[in-house]
């Protein structure tokens, strides 16, 4: 009876160790969120005296100034239409590509595999002149391919996707191919379905890479009819202290909302991915 009694108090200490380390990590992920929206509700000259305090006066000026500063409307089309594009490129061509390596046999695949794997060891600022020289050669500069056709495919994105792949038994696929189905509809039917962890995933990170972008935008677009939300908030860039405080508070809470919103969406499918049980 003692020992029940022990072994019972164990486990509820145990629980109570990892429901308090739990709320630890929490606050610590949450705060630079929760601290973001408090500033964004509060004037200029709260924000530098009280930055870390809930507002006092709760007001939407550093919104409205947002608003009648920038064309919202015209950066969120901007963004959403290469963050979109650029997101469901990388699923399709990378699930392809990852499907190709791990599941097909030909000549030459295990050599492609390493190829990609070796494309990642390389720093991707050492092929920025070049890169940039031939896709204004192309005339790409300025539109929306020179920001959605480079980064369609992902060496990265391979990998994570042809790493779930393997785990796929491969009599699932000869089954589907007895019965008829061609190695498109192998791939469609059979194992996307089966992998839609992993790319919900790939859609999580790359949306977020892609929308988050500053570099690609300030590097490539000239007009402001082509510009993200990302350089609209970096348009408030200043040398002067405390200047432009609500309106950047208030813009970095607009342009985070939509990856938020990405993110519950398709948390779940995130958290199965990264928890193993994809495939169960």
């Amino acid at each position: 009876m003692m020992a029940n009694f022990k072994l019972i108090r164990k486990k509820d200490l145990s629980k109570l160790l990892i429901y308090f380390l739990l709320t630890i990590g929490s606050i610590v992920v949450m705060y630079p969120f929760v601290f973001m929206i408090l500033n964004s509700f509060k004037s200029g000259t709260e924000i530098i005296h009280y930055p870390m305090s809930l507002p006092k006066e709760w007001t939407l000026s550093g919104y409205i100034k947002v608003f009648t500063t920038l064309n919202i409307a015209v950066l969120f089309k901007n963004s959403v239409i290469i963050a979109v594009s650029v997101t469901i490129l990388n699923v399709i061509l990378n699930s392809m590509v990852a499907y190709a390596i791990s599941k097909l046999k030909f000549r030459g695949r295990d050599l492609i595999f390493k190829i990609v794997l070796g494309s990642m060891m390389i720093p991707s600022i050492l092929l920025l002149i070049p890169t940039y020289s031939m896709l204004y050669s192309f005339g790409w500069v300025n539109t929306y391919k020179v920001m959605i056709i480079p980064v369609a495919v992902s060496a990265y994105n391979i990998f994570l996707i042809r790493q779930f792949m393997t785990q796929i038994p491969t009599a699932y696929l000869e089954a589907a191919r007895i019965d008829g189905a061609n190695e498109f509809q192998v791939y469609w039917k059979i194992v996307i379905p089966m992998t839609k962890p992993v790319l919900a995933t790939v859609a999580i990170l790359t949306f977020m890479g892609s929308w988050n972008d500053l570099f690609m935008a300030l590097l490539y677009l000239r007009d402001e009819s082509m510009y993200t939300l990302q350089l609209g908030l970096y348009s408030f860039k200043t040398t002067i202290p405390g200047q432009f405080l609500e309106q950047l508070w208030a813009a970095t809470t607009l342009v985070t909302l939509p990856v938020v919103a990405v993110f519950i969406f398709l948390q779940r499918y995130f958290i199965e991915a990264f928890s193993g049980v994809g495939l169960k």
